[in-house]
């Protein structure tokens, strides 16, 4: 009688068929269908002008641009929404944050490796909003994979950065304006964050 081999089997071969399947569905699911973060970032909205405080509140222009931020946004699917320390960063997100009835998450502003890589341990689904600083912004945007960009200048608070997380590949990101574009005016000397 000759011997069958394994392959020849077909409780084997079934097997096997089976095992190859179920592995092509999970990449595939992976792949296709595993959930994408999208990492919304602004530099905190326009600060009153106190060369002695340096945590000054917004002013009626930065007022007026975190209620737009909160008009833009209030659909997105916003499920999270990070801040700093700094009041001026709170302030442009609370608007938005009491429209979606979400409680912000604080972090420190000196440590933006720190915020990328919580929002990466986060999984989160859907979309996360940033409220950081004009050196910041652009420092977790390179943590998070999503390429390096400049500073952002003293006088533009408009620029929005939308940095899509996929599961498999670089992130990509796109940058956008939002709001007024008009320069703040007064003395912009103060510190950078």
């Amino acid at each position: 009688m000759a011997q069958m081999r394994p392959w020849n089997m077909p409780g084997v071969l079934k097997l096997a068929v089976l095992i190859l399947c179920t592995a092509l569905l999970g990449l595939g699911y992976l792949y296709f269908y595993s959930p994408i973060t999208t990492v919304i970032l602004v530099r905190h909205a326009e600060k009153k002008i106190e060369p002695d405080n340096s945590n000054p509140a917004l002013s009626s222009a930065g007022e007026e641009r975190s209620l737009e931020l909160m008009r833009i946004l209030a659909n997105s699917g916003i499920s999270a929404i990070y801040v700093t320390q700094y009041q001026r960063t709170q302030q442009t997100a609370q608007p938005l944050a009491d429209r979606l009835r979400l409680k912000t998450t604080q972090v420190e502003s000196s440590n933006p490796q720190e915020v990328a890589r919580q929002i990466k341990a986060s999984r989160a689904q859907g979309s996360i909003l940033v409220v950081g600083h004009n050196s910041t912004v652009p420092a977790i945007i390179a943590a998070l994979g999503g390429g390096n960009y400049p500073v952002i200048p003293e006088t533009e608070y408009d620029n929005m950065f939308v940095v899509t997380l996929y599961r498999v590949g670089k992130a990509k990101t796109l940058q956008l304006k939002y709001g007024s574009s008009a320069p703040a005016t007064g003395n912009q000397t103060m510190m950078s964050q």
